[in-house]
């Protein structure tokens, strides 16, 4: 059975893992922890990434953001993260929404699945009409994740789709 679980304390290990294997920059999605320690993971990474959904001191640019991670059964397939509202360089950049698929588990279906869960969340989270969502148009996979989901195309450029889905 398919569930969201929001970043915590009890998934540390198998988050750890899952954030240190994804590459650098896969397909648009930035991770500059990859092949970090358990330690570093746990003593800075996770405490500064819970505390992205309700920051404190940041820059006045920073903007929150909340991390899920996609689970079937006891294994975690994938990783979405919400932009809790955006900047006028969000809005024709990242968007409200990243995610990743771990590569094994690509191709069944989990991306359009877990897209779906979490775009019920920012719904709920985003103050803007519409979920503003970017992606690489060599990425076929995640273009037909997001249209699957009711997503269109609003504007382009050399790279890059932006699209949009109603709330």
């Amino acid at each position: 059975m398919l569930e969201l679980r929001k970043m915590n304390l009890l998934d540390i290990k198998e988050q750890w893992e899952y954030v240190t294997a994804l590459p650098k920059d896969e397909n648009g999605l930035t991770n500059p922890y990859e092949g970090i320690t358990f330690e570093e993971y746990e003593t800075t990474v996770l405490p500064e990434l819970m505390m992205h959904e309700n920051p404190v001191g940041m820059p006045e640019w920073f903007v929150p953001e909340t991390y899920y991670y996609l689970w079937d059964g006891e294994v975690l397939v994938g990783e979405y993260r919400i932009r809790h509202y955006l900047t006028e360089a969000l809005k024709v950049g990242a968007g409200h929404i990243g995610y990743s698929i771990k590569k094994e588990f690509r191709g069944r279906g989990y991306g359009t699945k877990g897209l779906a869960m979490v775009l019920d969340i920012a719904r709920e989270i985003v103050p803007e009409n519409e979920i503003y969502l970017r992606v690489l148009k060599n990425n076929i996979p995640s273009f037909k994740a997001i249209t699957n989901n009711g997503a269109y195309i609003v504007d382009e450029d050399e790279t890059h789709y932006l699209m949009r889905v109603k709330k």
